[in-house]
């Protein structure tokens, strides 16, 4: 068990292919042919020449799946880690958005008991993300606990920041504006990072008085 593994078993689907897995999880191909011949010995998968098929009634997969849901369904982190193992079209929205282009400056409204993670989803990645979800034991519109909150749509444009998929900042300054109550600190510090002019002051001004 190591990192590679969890990443490969997390990500794998019923019927796959090494290059295929290599390239949701990042990893070479060369290191990936490794692990998953390793996988492969101790019965997780059944190889052709060119697929493979998932054996989910491995001991082996079953153990490391227990564990990487006993050990990850409540984490955060883990929520925003993992989508990027799924190889679905996605970005971070709304209150995310915000999250994300204030470098995890500005959260709100949320806490362990109730923590929607907002998303746009393209709809033909709809069934796979379910899946993947069922598999992960994964809340999605739950209302309670740690949950993905979807936004469907057929398209939608994708920027990134420091690598995370997320609305462009423009969208993201638009939806907070729209609920400046809510996001006027966080308006403020976009303001001051990328140097935007929104005329925003919300800080406290302290006088030595």
């Amino acid at each position: 068990m190591n990192p590679y593994v969890a990443k490969i078993i997390i990500s794998t689907r019923d019927e796959d292919s090494i290059n295929a897995i290599a390239h949701r999880i990042g990893l070479s191909y060369g290191w990936t042919y490794n692990w998953v011949k390793k996988l492969a010995d101790v019965g997780v998968f059944r190889e052709t020449r060119t697929k493979l098929f998932l054996n989910t009634e491995s001991p082996f997969y079953k153990r490391v799946l227990g564990f990487v849901k006993e050990s990850f369904r409540d984490d955060v982190s883990f929520h925003y880690s993992v989508l990027q193992l799924f190889g679905i079209k996605y970005c971070f929205t709304k209150t995310d958005a915000a999250f994300v282009w204030t470098d995890g400056g500005y959260n709100i409204a949320r806490y362990s008991g109730h923590y929607p993670i907002f998303i746009k989803l393209a709809e033909s990645d709809e069934v796979r993300f379910k899946a993947y979800c069922h598999k992960l034991g994964l809340k999605t519109n739950s209302g309670s606990g740690v949950y993905y909150t979807v936004e469907l749509l057929q398209d939608f444009s994708v920027s990134e920041h420091k690598g995370v998929p997320v609305d462009s900042l423009d969208d993201t300054i638009a939806f907070m504006k729209e609920n400046i109550y809510n996001f006027e600190p966080a308006l403020e510090m976009v303001q001051d990072l990328y140097k935007k002019k929104l005329g925003v002051k919300y800080a406290e001004v302290v006088s030595n008085v």
